[in-house]
Order: C-alpha cells, then sequence, then structure tokens
C-alpha cells in the first residue's frame, strides 16, 4: 500500500474509532455530568474505541492474520499499553477544553484533537512495538 493510502485508511480508522468512542460517552453523559459519571464515560468510551481500532488496525493496517486467544491476547495487551501514553494525551486534552469552557461541543473538540495527536503516536509504536512479526512477513 503507498504511504498516501496507508494515511487515508489509518485516518477513516481513527475516526470510526473516535465516533464510536464519543457516542458511547454520549450515552454514558445522559446518567449526568457530575466527576464520577465524567470518567466513566471517557473510560467506556476508550474501551470500545480501543477494540474497534485494533481490530482494523491489525487487519488493515499491519496486515497481522494471525489469530487464536493466545496470539491475540499477547497482542492486545501489548497494543493496550501502547495505548496508555496515547491515552493520557487524548484524555488531558479532552478534560483540559472541558474545565476551560464547561461545554459539550468543545469538550468533544478537545477529544478529537487529543485522539488525533494520540493516533500518530499511537502508529508508530504500533508498528515497531506490536505488530513486529507483520512488519517481518511483510518485508520478506
Amino acid at each position: 500500500m503507498t504511504l498516501h493510502g496507508l494515511i487515508l485508511r489509518y485516518g477513516a480508522f481513527a475516526a470510526i474509532a473516535t465516533a464510536v468512542n464519543l457516542a458511547i460517552q454520549r450515552a454514558v453523559l445522559q446518567f449526568g455530568e457530575e466527576g464520577l459519571v465524567f470518567a466513566a464515560a471517557m473510560g467506556a468510551g476508550t474501551i470500545a474505541g480501543l477494540v474497534v481500532k485494533y481490530l482494523l488496525d491489525k487487519r488493515w493496517i499491519f496486515y497481522d492474520l494471525s489469530a487464536g486467544v493466545k496470539d491475540h491476547g499477547r497482542k492486545f495487551t501489548l497494543y493496550t499499553a501502547m495505548g496508555i501514553v496515547t491515552t493520557a494525551i487524548f484524555w488531558g486534552s479532552e478534560t483540559a477544553f472541558w474545565l476551560i469552557w464547561r461545554s459539550d461541543l468543545m469538550r468533544e473538540l478537545g477529544a478529537v484533537i487529543g485522539l488525533a495527536i494520540g493516533y500518530v503516536v499511537k502508529y508508530n509504536l504500533d508498528r515497531t512495538f506490536v505488530f513486529t512479526d507483520s512488519r517481518l512477513r511483510a518485508a520478506g
């Protein structure tokens, strides 16, 4: 795949995962806006977006066709670990926008900006540390 194609596909998958994340957040935020509900919304949205993005990236970005609970478990664990730093970027941006403007629109804008930055960092981490066997297969 060309670099342009990779960027478009990865961007589309990031947009899909972002939409899932924000939809889950909105659903949870229907229960209120206090701190605990806000934290639960961010957590639930993050988990949902993570699972969707992992499945799309594994197959369509890194062309990893490995299967089985053991292999998926190992890779998903690494994928999640790589996401800890990027999640901090995303949550920090979303929370900062919420605290500054106290508006759902601005909170979601902060989430989108944080997710965009995080996904660029995450791609490089995943390529380097998670889907290494896929890269070796593609190269040789």
